[in-house]
């Protein structure tokens, strides 16, 4: 079974990228924002526990996050395997999913970094905030903000694979195709 982390900050090219990897290894997509969504519309328990915390504006505990990718990864027991987006984003939830997929037989085979300096990742989101609409890509203080969170609370979570030699760093920068070869290369190394 192939399970990826798909890995980098906003604007990197990881909803482009993910899609390409679905389409070549044939994997499901689990994003935890699309998880949650989902959740919170179709009011499952899971859902309503989210939802509390959120409405609080507090951070939903890890092992609701967890509860929800386990209900998602079992409802798929035919999967080839999965992308994880937006999942883990700190050690604790790392280790969380490595025992998780432990328990299904199953670990993580790499995690992607799609690396990307900051004046680029600028330069792109704001691309993205005029063509998608996107407001959270328009505000370049909102922007500077969520790079800023990924640097000093996600970027982290490198070291947890790197330790595990599951970590491979991609250069982001370039065509989308030649990303999508380095990616595919990292993955048939």
């Amino acid at each position: 079974m192939l399970n990826i982390v798909l890995f980098g900050p906003p604007g990197a090219g990881k909803g482009t990228q993910s899609e390409r990897l679905i389409g070549k290894y044939g994997l499901i997509h689990l994003s935890t924002g699309d998880i949650f969504r989902a959740n919170i519309k179709g009011e499952t328990e899971l859902g309503v526990l989210a939802k509390s915390y959120m409405d609080k504006g507090q951070l939903v505990p890890d092992e609701v996050t967890i509860n929800m990718l386990r209900s998602e990864v079992l409802n798929h027991p035919e999967a080839k395997g999965f992308i994880f987006d937006g999942f883990p984003r700190t050690n604790a939830q790392a280790s969380a999913l490595d025992a998780f997929l432990e328990e299904q037989k199953t670990a993580i085979t790499v995690m992607l970094a799609l690396e990307v300096e900051e004046n680029e990742l600028k330069t792109r989101l704001a691309k993205r905030a005029e063509i998608s609409g996107r407001i959270d890509d328009a505000n370049p203080e909102v922007i500077a903000n969520r790079i800023h969170v990924y640097n000093n609370e996600t970027a982290p979570v490198k070291d947890f694979y790197q330790a595990q030699n599951k970590f491979v760093s991609i250069n982001g920068i370039g065509t989308i195709d030649e990303i999508t070869n380095r990616l595919f290369a990292a993955i048939n190394n």
